[in-house]
């Protein structure tokens, strides 16, 4: 089991290397599920794949400029003393309630995935950088990374834009240095109250850094909008497989049958012009801008 989990680690590699985040949401259910580790064992343990993926892909952004290191540092700051406290905390909250929660953290990642990243306008000339919210949702996010293991690129990407004004493509590579930060804060916290096999830590770290420099190379081969997607439904899915382990089969059931229905009707509104979705969102469109 141990060499199917390294083996699955590169494939988890690889898709945060084609979209750029997102294929750490997978590690825990790998490490849990087919590593055979206790909850907290494996996110402490997705912590340090997280960390040491995330800070790989970043030296390629740094090199292109593509890093704000002043946004990077404060933000990252402020995540990893959220992280950490989230890694302490951990310790007096139940696995199964911190695999729950890895649960929902998936589904919201996953709807993320599917709605895609929204274009965001250049910073206006004098930009002045909000560093309270900056450090508030630093703390947030870092909170949340520190007590369920999840990179949180989902969340970061949109704050350091939106906030810090980056340009996407400066918000992706800063973003990666803010995700190793507070991910190996998150993992100094765990380390207080969890012992990580450390050889098996390891080796699926090298397989994940494998995956993801493989990954990056295929980029310019793979349709990213479409793969985005693709993987977005894969995480519900699985989401509903934890929720059927950690609460009940007629849970992920459920879940499952709801994600099922979606993916149906998504379908089919790509496919037919007439689709009652397409005109409910374009009906709320109409009275966002009146």
């Amino acid at each position: 089991m141990i060499a199917l989990t390294v083996g699955l680690a590169v494939f988890v590699g690889i898709a945060l290397g084609l979209l750029g985040g997102g294929g750490s949401i997978l590690t825990v259910p790998l490490l849990a599920y087919v590593g055979g580790m206790d909850a907290k064992q494996a996110i402490a343990t997705s912590l340090l794949v997280v960390g040491v993926t995330s800070a790989v892909g970043a030296v390629s952004h740094a090199r292109a400029g593509r890093v704000q290191w002043r946004t990077g540092l404060i933000f990252g700051a402020a995540g990893m003393a959220g992280a950490y406290a989230g890694g302490l905390l951990a310790r007096f909250i139940p696995g199964t309630v911190l695999l729950i929660g890895f649960a929902v953290m998936m589904i919201a990642t996953a709807v993320a995935m599917l709605r895609g990243r929204r274009a965001v306008e250049a910073p206006r000339e004098g930009h002045r950088l909000p560093v309270p919210k900056i450090l508030a949702e630093g703390l947030v996010v870092g909170l949340v990374t520190g007590l369920v293991g999840a990179g949180g690129g989902f969340l970061v990407v949109p704050a350091l834009a939106l906030l810090g004004g980056l340009p996407m493509p400066v918000a992706v590579g800063t973003s990666l240095i803010v995700i190793a930060m507070k991910s190996f804060a998150g993992l100094g916290g765990y380390l207080s109250s969890v012992q990580i096999n450390w050889t098996v830590a390891l080796a699926v770290t090298a397989a994940a850094v494998i995956g993801a420099l493989i990954g990056a190379r295929l980029t310019a081969k793979v349709n990213p909008d479409a793969l985005r997607k693709a993987f977005g439904w894969f995480v519900l899915a699985m989401s509903s497989v934890i929720l059927a382990q950690e609460i009940h089969v007629v849970v992920g059931v459920a879940a499952a049958a709801v994600t099922a229905a979606a993916a149906l009707v998504t379908l089919a509104c790509a496919r037919y012009a007439h689709c009652p979705l397409r005109r409910l969102a374009g009906g709320a469109s109409r009275r966002a801008a009146a």
